[in-house]
């Protein structure tokens, strides 16, 4: 977004901030922290949501004009030294944008995009096409001067036991960027096409695999995913990251052994899979038994 909007405090009340952050968004966060928090959430703790930024036609007509893919500023000045220098590197290099679900959510909030779905098919249909849009001009002078190794979309779209939307509309509303973009991304030479969201992914992920999509993350065991069975289901068709309960970890010992076991070594051996907690470290994981885990990764996966 450029330019993005001013991040201010609109009101201090009994111990919360109601603050407009960077994407205009109103939201109350505690006032313990600083607007520094917008940008950096603290320990897992997450903020209340009062208004999305767009509300109307004539917001989204605004919004529209942040999004101009060459924009001043929107690459380096320096772009294709560094990209010289990226083309002889000897890492892994990676980028990710959001997918049309995340993005639309961020512009219209959950429910208000939800509910247009039903009430406005049209308009949303009208707001993925300029997002795929966007990012597609933006993807093109990287992948025409860099020969990445993964891109990842971030797309939010699952509950604990079932996806925020249904595979119908999945088709109907996610489906047209994804086939515009995953063509681009592996025909620039790069393998894979990696797709990040939470809660249960085992109705989506066949939807995935038809779009050309071959990695997802992070697999949270709490949602209901087995990454296991997935493996026995798709086979190759789809790799992941992830997959380990960061409930067992945070127990430690032989809970937490039998679940890197059950995990990592069936995976391994087939491939298409890096091991890992299935989503961010949570702060009930000590830091011993964070060590422990991490030394049985290291066995299993040669680096000890």
């Amino acid at each position: 977004m450029i330019p993005e909007f001013e991040e201010k405090i609109l009101e201090h009340r009994e111990g919360h901030y109601l603050v407009q952050d960077w994407s205009g968004a109103i939201v109350e966060i505690s006032d313990r922290y600083d607007l520094s928090y917008l940008r950096s959430a603290k320990d897992f703790v997450t903020r209340r949501w009062h208004k999305f930024p767009v509300e109307s036609r004539k917001d989204w007509e605004e919004m529209k004009k942040r999004y101009d893919p060459r924009a001043p500023g929107r690459f380096p000045e320096d772009f294709e030294e560094r990209c010289r220098i990226l083309r002889d590197r000897d890492y892994v290099l990676g980028i990710g944008f959001n997918g049309p679900f995340w993005q639309l959510r961020e512009w219209l909030g959950f429910e208000g995009l939800c509910t247009m779905m039903v009430d406005d098919p049209d308009f949303v249909s009208e707001m993925v096409d300029f997002w795929t849009d966007f990012v597609y001009k933006t993807l093109e002078p990287i992948l025409e001067q860099v020969e990445l190794d993964c891109v990842t979309i971030s797309e939010d779209m699952a509950y604990k036991g079932h996806s925020m939307i249904s595979p119908d509309m999945v088709r109907k509303f996610l489906f047209p960027a994804y086939r515009k973009w995953v063509p681009a991304i592996k025909e620039s030479g790069c393998p894979v096409v990696s797709l990040d969201s939470d809660g249960y992914i085992g109705e989506l992920i066949p939807l995935w695999i038809e779009v050309g999509i071959n990695c997802c993350t992070p697999v949270e065991v709490a949602a209901g995913n087995d990454i296991v069975e997935y493996r026995r289901l798709y086979g190759r068709k789809m790799a992941f990251t992830g997959g380990i309960d960061k409930r067992a970890i945070a127990k430690g010992g032989k809970v937490m052994e039998d679940e890197v076991m059950r995990v990592v070594p069936p995976l391994l051996e087939e491939g298409g899979y890096i091991p890992g907690c299935d989503h961010g470290v949570p702060p009930d994981i000590s830091w011993p038994n964070f060590v422990e885990y991490t030394r049985l990764l290291a066995k299993l996966t040669g680096w000890l």
